[in-house]
């Protein structure tokens, strides 16, 4: 038996790695765990070479929990440590910067990195233990056995043991403040999140099972509880998975979430840096928990975070999925990422294999890549605003849907009404509409010219607009409740009014008084006669801009608090207006009121008292 003393000038280091660690004290069985499964991987390598003979038996990892002695094991059959390693392992490499952690460190509030610059990730165990103890066995032939222990001072004692099987056992003795980790559901819960995909099974406890024997008895039978799965769907070549494997891999992911997912996207990059995975495109509806469905990080197929900002480019945080990677660095606790050129390298080329991806499903069958527009435009559309380069890719198949439900791409759509939607100025003009069913009466006059109308209604779409503005040549995008249709797309030929122009200041100053509202801009305008008496429209710049700031951006903070504004466009063309103005007194006044009424009903602008009053007066006329 021998004692020493860890080579550290500090009294004991232990309480600084819990307190660096102790927001993350829960990855001390991932720590542990990754650990044995190196042992074990390690061993796997050795045999392949010829260096270890013979049978490599049962090599799963097994976790063992006595709630009586309080204390947890981590069991391997890997590669197991002789006494010399150990003590080059386990007292030399882990403590070889100490000295240099403490100065360069203990004053910092700082400190995120420490543990792992230094290569302390075993001693993670005694955030959750008072004492230590390490029993191992190496695979090379006539060595000893030996233990290592230590009660989280810089002393330890290491002697030589009976042990007969191959391999490493870590013994962790649970403190009275970790006693939570006894429990075996709270054990269970930190293997799924941990270790649900490393490489080599994983036993935790057994599990009592029942089957049919010949003669169609129930018959009990216990066999190991293998907690992970080692050969995840990310893990195996494309070509050898069916598209059912990947469904599968999908509820394996998400168990909760009922709906299927669009489709898929397999990474496997091995150059400039090592990147495997699988990303769905979920279906967006308002029922998704997105902080229990988020893309999951593997480092190795342990898990690492399923916070990525900077891995996965923002428009794409929406999706869910795998990526692994070894070339990601991280943090002490590997909870956090830290910036670093190949992560840029690594969101760049997700974006990229996402866009190629959805250009290959266009071309391939573009009836079923219309089918899923409508659940993934959302996404698309945030990743034209956000990646230059990702919006010239997706020119080739990004959709834009009409009210006639046929889907363009926006060069075939400019294709469409580059003659026919111009406007004096030869102007394209791309008519929209964000409501079909609010602006149904602006549409139809729309459509009575064969004007085409875009339905562009995402949460996004005037920074969308704003954005394809930019990049179309000499383009115009407007609403198509913006102005009354004879104005949408304006023409050189222009109209004379009925009326003269006292005519005209009368009805207007009666309009005026009979709407009595603060925002509404009264005109009168002379339109075709088959135009609408009454159009209550939103200018295309102002009410862009709000929405565009209550939405993020535009450059115009505050917009969003700014009050609506409104004009009420009156056709004085039309054989109502010039019924009005031939009327005098009450008659006159009522039937302008009336006719204010219908168009603010229209747009579902009357609201309160003035809505009542309507009504009443509506079920009172019927009456009589």
């Amino acid at each position: 038996m021998a004692k020493g003393k860890i080579k550290v000038q500090a009294d004991n280091i232990f309480p600084i790695i819990k307190k660096f660690l102790y927001t993350d004290q829960e990855i001390f069985l991932r720590e542990l765990v990754s650990n044995a499964v190196d042992a074990t991987t390690k061993l796997k390598k050795l045999s392949s070479i010829g260096e270890v003979k013979g049978d490599l038996g049962d090599l799963k990892i097994e976790i063992v929990l006595n709630k009586e002695d309080k204390t947890i094991s981590i069991i391997d059959k890997g590669i197991g440590m002789t006494s010399d390693e150990v003590k080059q392992y386990i007292n030399q490499v882990a403590f070889s910067g100490a000295e240099d952690f403490i100065k360069k460190y203990d004053d910092k509030d700082d400190k995120s990195g420490i543990i792992g610059h230094f290569g302390l990730g075993f001693y993670s165990a005694f955030m959750v233990a008072e004492r230590v103890q390490i029993r191992t066995k190496s695979h090379i032939n006539n060595t000893k056995a030996c233990s290592w222990e230590c009660d989280g001072s810089p002393e330890y004692v290491l002697k030589d043991i009976d042990k007969n099987d191959r391999g490493t056992e870590i013994v962790l003795f649970i403190s009275e403040d970790a006693n939570e980790y006894l429990e075996d559901a709270k054990i269970s819960n930190l293997l799924n999140k941990y270790c649900k995909f490393l490489p080599v099974e994983i036993k935790f406890g057994t599990t009592t099972k029942k089957e049919k024997n010949d003669k169609d008895e129930d018959v009990e039978f216990v066999e190991d509880n293998i907690i992970n799965n080692p050969k995840p769907a990310w893990t195996i070549p494309p070509k050898q998975l069916k598209p059912q494997d990947y469904k599968d891999f999908f509820r394996e992911l998400y168990p909760f979430n009922f709906e299927e997912a669009l489709f898929h996207i397999h990474l496997n990059v091995d150059f400039p840096f090592e990147l495997t995975g699988i990303l769905y495109f979920p279906k967006i509806n308002p029922s998704m928990d997105l902080n229990k469905q988020k893309i999951q990080l593997y480092c190795n197929q342990v898990f690492v975070t399923d916070s990525l900002e900077g891995v996965v480019p923002d428009f794409l945080a929406l999706l869910q999925g795998v990526i692994d990677s070894p070339d990601i660095p991280l943090n002490v606790s590997r909870s956090a990422l830290q910036s670093d050129a190949n992560v840029k390298k690594i969101s760049s080329h997700i974006s990229k294999k996402v866009s190629g991806r959805l250009n290959d499903m266009f071309k391939k069958d573009r009836a079923d890549f219309e089918s899923k527009w409508t659940d993934m435009n959302i996404i698309v559309e945030y990743g034209m605003l956000s990646d230059e380069k990702f919006y010239d890719r997706s020119q080739d198949f990004a959709l834009y849907k009409t009210v006639g439900n046929k889907f363009y791409t926006m060069s075939e759509f400019t294709e469409l009404i580059k003659e026919h939607q111009k406007n004096k100025d030869n102007k394209i003009v791309y008519l929209y509409t964000n409501n079909p069913d609010t602006q149904h009466m602006y549409i139809s006059k729309a459509t009575e010219k064969n004007y085409q109308v875009l339905v562009l209604d995402s949460p996004i779409v005037s920074h969308v607009i704003q954005k394809l503005e930019s990049k179309l040549d000499n383009a115009s995008f407007v609403r198509v409740d913006s102005d009354i249709v004879d104005n949408l797309i304006k023409q050189d030929s222009k109209i004379e009014s009925v009326l003269s122009e006292k005519e005209q200041e009368k009805i207007k100053s009666l309009f005026e008084k009979c709407l009595g509202k603060e925002g509404f801009v009264v005109s009168l305008q002379p339109l075709s006669p088959d135009s609408p008496a009454i159009a209550i429209t939103q200018a295309e710049f102002m009410r862009r801009m709000k929405e565009m700031s209550m939405t993020g951006g535009g450059g115009m903070m505050g917009m969003g608090a700014m009050p609506d504004s409104f004009n009420v466009i009156i056709n004085s063309n039309h054989k109502l207006i010039d019924k009005i103005q031939k009327m005098k007194g009450k008659k006159q006044t009522s039937l302008v009121q009336q006719a204010i009424d219908l168009a603010l009903l229209s747009q579902n602008l009357l609201k309160g008292e003035s809505l009542t009053k309507y009504i009443d007066n509506c079920f009172s006329g019927l009456s009589n």
